[in-house]
Formats: structure tokens, sequence, C-alpha cells
């Protein structure tokens, strides 16, 4: 199948920016220490944040690009195997929302023949929106790369949740990770990957993620020029799983999770 063309992509640039701010209308109300907050059937948080925010991604879609397929953490999919996909996670970070930490965003990805082509990762909070069409980023208008790979004793350090037991899958020694780096924190959720294109931090690493908790950060991630893989080293989406920093850097990280193989 033929690749989008650029009038396309800044079509669907320009639309996704829609979609986050639209978004943001529905979100930003229930944002405060008086937020209701249900349990879905694994117990995990959910709010009429996530809820509302979907159900207006949905209705904008369903009038603007019908024939378009559709899959949403809080509502499940529509046409999946459709030549378009739009990935939606309403709030990706719920429990940093639910307790007033400005890490959580909106995603949502497009995918063309199953692959994530753009994708966009929304603040609302703190007004910062980076999209990226796997050849540049952008945050706010202005185009991103992160920071230079420096040394991995210099490097900054973070992911989601530092205990999580996934961060040893594969047999990784995550445990000598964090000692070798300069800074490590769990500045995480999908704000991390904000702070990683906008070049405050170094590595990003995500060791379990759904399809919209991944899809429409790999675009941002490849457009700003960060080497990504998944924890076997392969394709980040496949694996579903994100190993994140900038080439000589990744590098070094690899080595360190897998001494065995170097």
């Amino acid at each position: 199948m033929p690749e989008l063309t650029r009038a396309q992509k800044d079509e669907f640039i320009d639309f996704i920016a829609y979609l986050c701010d639209e978004a943001a209308k529905e979100i930003l109300p229930h944002y405060g220490p008086d937020v209701e907050i249900e349990r879905k059937s694994d117990a995990t948080p959910v709010t009429l944040a996530d809820q509302n925010a979907e159900k207006r991604i949905r209705q904008i879609l369903s009038e603007r690009y019908p024939e378009h397929g559709i899959i949403g953490e809080e509502y499940g999919s529509e046409r999946a195997d459709a030549e378009f996909v739009w990935v939606l996670d309403p709030v990706d970070g719920t429990k940093s929302f639910i307790s007033g930490v400005p890490l959580f965003a909106t995603l949502i990805a497009l995918l063309h023949n199953g692959r994530p082509v753009i994708g966009a990762i929304n603040q609302p909070v703190l007004k910062q929106m980076v999209i990226g069409d796997c050849e540049t980023t952008q945050l706010n208008g202005k185009v991103v790369g992160g920071r230079a790979a420096c040394p991995l004793e210099k490097a900054t350090l973070c992911t989601t949740d530092p205990i999580r037991k996934t961060l040893w899958q594969n047999g990784a020694d995550w445990s000598a990770l964090p000692p070798k780096t300069a800074l490590y924190r769990s500045w995480g959720d999908a704000g991390g990957y904000i702070l990683l294109c906008s070049g405050f931090i170094d590595i990003m690493c995500d060791p379990m993620m759904e399809i919209w908790d991944c899809a429409a950060i790999l675009p941002c991630l490849e457009g700003a020029g960060f080497k990504v893989t998944g924890w076997k080293g392969g394709d980040a989406f496949e694996e579903r799983c994100i190993i994140a920093a900038k080439p000589p850097l990744h590098e070094e990280v690899m080595q360190v999770l897998y001494p065995q193989e170097n």
C-alpha cells in the first residue's frame, strides 16, 4: 500500500490537534481534588474525564471519517481492520490525573495499514502538545528533537513505576541500570515522553503497554530522532514496550540490561 502523501499527513496533523483540544475541554473540568473515581473490573481507576473525552473524540471521528476504524481504551473497537484506524487513550496516566500530577496526557494515534504513522501527546494542564509523523516532531508547533546523547553516567532515566516487576522482563538486569545514571525518577506516564522529546530527560522506559499506550508515542519518538526498541531489542510496537534514547545512549542502556549478550 502506498505511504501517506505530505498533504494527507498535514491534514491529519491538523485534525489530531483539533481532537486533542476537544478532548481537553472534557478533561479539565474534572481535574481537581474532588474528582469522582470509579473502578474498572481490573480495579484500575477511571473518571468521567476518561469517558467523556473518548465519547467526544468518537463523535467527531464518526462525523469526519466514518469509514475509519477506532480502537479506544474505554469503549472498545470499531472497524479495527480498516485502512485507517484511530487509537485513543483519553487520559493516559489516570493515577497521576486523580493525584493532581500533570504527567497524564491524551494519546491519539493514527494507524495506516496497521502501523502508527501519526501520534499526539497532549498535556492540557501545562498546555503542551507533541505531535509526530515519524519524520518530524513538534511541541506546540515548534520542531523538537530531544537533546543530544550523553554518556550514561550523565543521563536522566525515567519510567512510570520504578518497582514494576515487568522492568525485569526478558531477563533484563534492571537493578543495574539506575545506579549507572545521574538521575532516576518516576516522571512517567505519557508526560515522560513530552519531557524526552522536548529535551529535559534522556531515557524513557515503559515495560508493559497496551496498543493505546504506545501507538501515539512511537511516531513522536521516531520523528524526534530517538532509537526505540522493546525489551527484546525488537519492534516496540509489536513488543508493546518501550526503551527510548538517542542512538549511542540506547546502546549503553541495552549493554547494562543484557551484559551477558555484550
